[in-house]
């Protein structure tokens, strides 16, 4: 066995791996490159999300640390003639499953309430 492995697999050090997670999710991700172009100045916003967690067993039985990151744009600052004002991102996917989400809980609704008056009558 060579040091810092355990049998024959490098060993994963937690303090490490949970640093190089904390430096994934930062401004630098929920804020973009601001560009420009045509006297527009664009800085692109996102939602960044992460998480992770390690553990371990007895000494040399093995472990494991792992982490992930989410992130979806929001929208951007958009700076022209000195003045900033806010563009949201428009997710068309997320309003699309919105969109078809109401009629089917208006036609679940309705068909629990025709039941009703039809119970109701006999």
């Amino acid at each position: 066995m060579v040091d810092g492995e355990i049998r024959g697999r490098p060993n994963m050090n937690v303090q490490e791996v949970l640093a190089k997670a904390q430096d994934t999710v930062t401004v630098k991700r929920v804020y973009g490159v601001p560009f420009e172009k045509d006297g527009v100045t664009i800085i692109p916003a996102a939602e960044v999300a992460g998480g992770g967690g390690g553990g371990g067993g007895p000494e040399g039985a093995g472990g494991g640390v792992g982490y992930g990151v989410r992130a979806r744009p929001v929208g951007a600052f958009v700076i022209k003639d000195g003045a900033v004002h806010w563009e949201p991102a428009i997710d068309a996917t997320r309003l699309a499953l919105r969109g078809m989400l109401i009629p089917i809980v208006a036609m679940l609704v309705g068909r629990s309430m025709v039941k009703n008056i039809m119970r109701r009558r006999r």
